[in-house]
């Protein structure tokens, strides 16, 4: 399976395919020319993937080095970026050498923001190994790490030559990390396609996802983010859906300490949070919110948190990057499988944060 994110100044192809991480090697040799290549990676995935991506890619006429840091989202940060810098400077790295970045979301954010700064940027590709990642943050060029403050707060936009979805690497996650996944789907299909959200309603859990439908599920909620890609690559208007749920997500994430809630939890408590509340107010129509809270129910995923301080949340999320000024611009669903805009007074995003 694949799919053409077809940008003017940038098109790339997305492989969907089961098996496809075996010939890592054969692919990167049809994208790039011979060169040196680092695999940005974490300390787990490392263990798992790095040898094989090495040699590999070795085998295929490149030379290669691995650098590794501390998994997690505490490590999402420009302390790690400036050792990265120094990391491919001491190799030589130049423009015409590449990146690849093996692993979650975490690796992609930071390894992308890292081609997109060093030396004013250099290529790279994706090789998700996480749902939450093949769904979500390896397509669509959006790079970043974190800060005290906020989550992705310093980033840029670059989109990598190619990304390589392969859903048997899936399979060394804990469901924890399915669970995240599926909560980035359940939102695509909220949005953006109503199929999709049928096609999940049939499935039984997270394990039947896995094992049954992970292509093709895989491949919609790619699809979703691509038609918004295309439409909108700098996140100037459509692109914004694709934040459903994210606004109040990012500051549990960023409230509760960085990897204390994952980001696919902090999605599905915003996304159930936020229909609630656009319910009460005649945003969103009678009964949504306890169809989106039943599936997200059915794969496991959080829809309330005990602890809870409105005052704290709603500090953090005055830092979101749809604030403009005194308003934000806020996501609703009038119907399953299409998604608003709505601007609203940023101190009214409060009412949003009530239990």
């Amino acid at each position: 399976m694949k799919l053409e994110v077809d940008l003017k100044t940038h098109p790339y192809e997305i492989v969907i395919e089961r098996g496809s991480f075996n010939h890592l090697g054969e692919w990167v040799k049809s994208l790039w020319k011979p060169q040196q290549i680092v695999i940005i990676t974490d300390n787990r995935v490392a263990e798992l993937y790095a040898e094989s991506a090495k040699n590999q890619l070795i085998e295929a006429g490149f030379e290669v080095d691995v650098f590794r840091f501390l998994e997690g989202e505490q490590s999402k940060n420009l302390t790690t970026v400036s050792k990265v810098y120094d990391f491919l400077a001491n190799r030589g790295m130049t423009r015409s050498d590449g990146i690849i970045a093996l692993g979650g979301g975490v690796v992609g954010d930071l390894a992308g923001f890292v081609a997109s700064t060093y030396m004013r940027g250099i290529h790279f590709l994706q090789v998700p190994t996480t749902l939450l990642a093949q769904v979500d943050s390896s397509v669509g060029g959006k790079t970043g790490v974190n800060t005290s403050k906020a989550k992705n707060l310093v980033g840029a936009f670059a989109q990598p030559d190619g990304v390589l979805i392969d859903p048997d690497v899936l399979n060394t996650l804990d469901d924890r990390r399915i669970r995240e996944g599926i909560a980035e789907i359940v939102k695509s299909a909220l949005i953006a396609d109503a199929d999709l959200w049928q096609e999940l309603g049939k499935m039984t859990d997270e394990h039947d996802l896995l094992e049954n439908h992970a292509e093709e599920v895989i491949l919609a909620a790619c699809n979703v983010k691509r038609k918004v890609v295309v439409e909108d690559e700098f996140d100037n208007g459509q692109r914004l859906i694709l934040n459903f749920g994210h606004t109040i997500g990012h500051a549990i994430e960023a409230t509760a300490g960085y990897g204390i809630v994952t980001h696919g939890e902090g999605v599905a408590l915003g996304m159930s949070q936020m229909s609630k509340i656009a319910e009460e107010k005649g945003l969103m129509p009678d009964g949504i919110t306890q169809e989106i809270t039943d599936m997200l129910e059915k794969f496991h995923l959080p829809i309330d948190r005990e602890k809870w301080d409105e005052e704290v949340l709603y500090q953090a999320l005055t830092l979101d990057k749809k604030a403009r000024g005194s308003k934000i611009k806020t996501i609703i669903v009038p119907e399953i499988g299409q998604a608003s805009i709505n601007v609203i007074e940023l101190t009214e995003m409060k009412d949003y944060l009530k239990k």
